[in-house]
């Protein structure tokens, strides 16, 4: 008997997986059957030992240096872990009774925090931190057997944990698992299978998010190069005075924003400060504020935006949107651009944004979206940008930026031409994460199959 198992994506095509000759009910609900010869184990009898350890005083110098590997959450990333960040001292490891050295092959689990489910495996001796759980001295469970399992149970693990805004799973947590497993060189079958057939389709992905990375970096290349140079290969350039900027066809200008609106000090307009609108004023329902997250892809992205009454509204009317007006980011992701339509006229920008206003009829709103998106212009903004530890944009850098500024009809035909080729490579781009989050759904179901021998995988070995 077989199971169809794999879908039909690409780059994994569809295989079929034989099923184990007899089943058996496993005691646990949500699992279900498991093959007739599995046993199952408790945790706690399948590892000598849980543990844990703890965090030396952090102003302590005495107690870090470049001695003992030291792992913490953030270094989970499901791998195999050959070294750590930070590193203890011996007499941290005295001081510290809960501290204990772990050997290779130890298993660990992030047990609470957003870190929550977290996993890897030693590669080296190490001790953890507290929020580490440490599965030690397996007896008839194989580390990275246990290990595949725990990552297909862990979205379980997670809901049973308590705790709202930190999540937290207890060692007793753990250690009532109950873990349905086959023999040792079957487990171990199973774990080498595992790490064949997810490595192919990690490598595999990986692939394709370079594919993403390539078609960003021709998107924001090809926008740079129409919007100062154009779109005639055969036109004469001159000097456009702007180092960043460099030679535009020889018929356009170059000219600073303020100059566009008569040096118009509201061309630029700064969202409404915080002693004017807080967090706690937000609604479900209203007028939607726009934060730096709902700007992606220069477009406003309506999803998870805050909302505010209509009297705050009007109280803070200056910071409504027209159509044609651009947002742009004012503090941290710096870059983040998009154009008002229809559909956004009379939404706000929050203290997070700047808008620009510029109604000068020698300029199309469409192209200086794309002409403000790119990578020139936002040279501009970065090396003006000011704070020395989050980068941010005032009214006067966006005021005094330097714009290319081609003849109107030439303005049109480069945004006519933009939109078309970023939106097909924009439509390519949603294919292959499309088929990234096939490639992550088929990883998780293999892996969930095959450690609840759902299927036999012992002759994919």
């Amino acid at each position: 008997m077989s199971i169809e198992f794999a879908p039909a994506i690409s780059g994994a095509p569809a295989s079929s997986w034989k099923r184990y000759p007899a089943y058996r009910d496993s005691g646990v609900e949500w699992l279900g059957e498991v093959p007739e010869e599995w046993e199952t184990w408790k945790v706690t009898h399948g590892f000598q030992k849980l543990g844990s350890g703890t965090t030396p005083k952090s102003d302590d110098p005495q107690y870090y240096n470049d001695i003992i590997p030291w792992v913490t959450t953030s270094e989970l990333r499901e791998t195999v872990i050959t070294d750590t960040k930070s590193k203890l001292s011996e007499k941290a490891m005295k001081d510290y009774s809960s501290l204990r050295i772990y050997p290779p092959e130890t298993l660990l689990f992030a047990m609470y925090g957003a870190t929550i489910g977290r996993m890897g495996i030693l590669g080296i001796p190490a001790t953890v931190n507290q929020a580490c759980c440490a599965f030690t001295g397996s007896k008839f469970l194989d580390s990275k057997f246990t290990f595949y399992w725990l990552w297909m149970a862990r979205p379980i693990l997670i809901a049973l944990s308590v705790g709202g805004g930190q999540p937290n799973l207890s060692q007793d947590d753990l250690r009532k698992i109950r873990i349905p497993a086959p023999s040792l060189p079957e487990q171990r079958a199973i774990a080498a299978f595992l790490d064949h057939e997810t490595g192919r389709i990690d490598t595999l992905i990986e692939k394709k998010r370079r594919q993403v990375e390539l078609l960003q970096e021709k998107r924001a290349a090809l926008i740079s190069h129409a919007v100062t140079k154009g779109l005639d290969p055969d036109v004469k350039m001159k000097d456009s005075g702007v180092e960043w900027i460099e030679e535009v066809p020889e018929e356009w200008g170059v000219i600073r924003v303020k100059l566009l609106e008569g040096n118009d000090t509201s061309v630029v307009q700064t969202g409404p400060f915080g002693a004017q609108l807080h967090a706690s004023d937000y609604l479900d329902d209203g007028v939607p504020l726009i934060l730096i997250r709902n700007v992606r892809d220069l477009k406003i992205d309506e999803t998870d935006i805050p909302r505010i009454s209509k009297e705050d509204a009007e109280r803070l009317s200056m910071y409504r949107l027209n159509i044609g007006d651009i947002v742009f980011s004012r503090v941290g992701s710096i870059g983040r651009i998009a154009l008002c339509t229809e559909r956004e006229k009379g939404w706000l920008i929050s203290g997070q944004m700047l808008r620009l206003r510029i109604q000068n009829p020698i300029l199309d709103s469409k192209f200086s979206l794309y002409a403000f998106s790119s990578k020139c212009l936002l040279t501009f903004v970065e090396l003006q940008s000011v704070g020395s530890t989050r980068e941010s944009i005032n009214t006067d850098i966006l005021r005094n930026m330097p714009i290319p500024i081609p003849p109107l009809s030439e303005q049109r035909a480069i945004a006519a031409f933009l939109d078309r080729e970023t939106g097909r490579i924009d439509n390519l781009t949603i294919k292959i994460h499309e088929s990234i989050s096939k490639l992550r759904e088929y990883r998780t179901a293999l892996i969930s199959a095959a450690v609840t021998g759902k299927i036999d995988v012992r002759e994919g070995v």
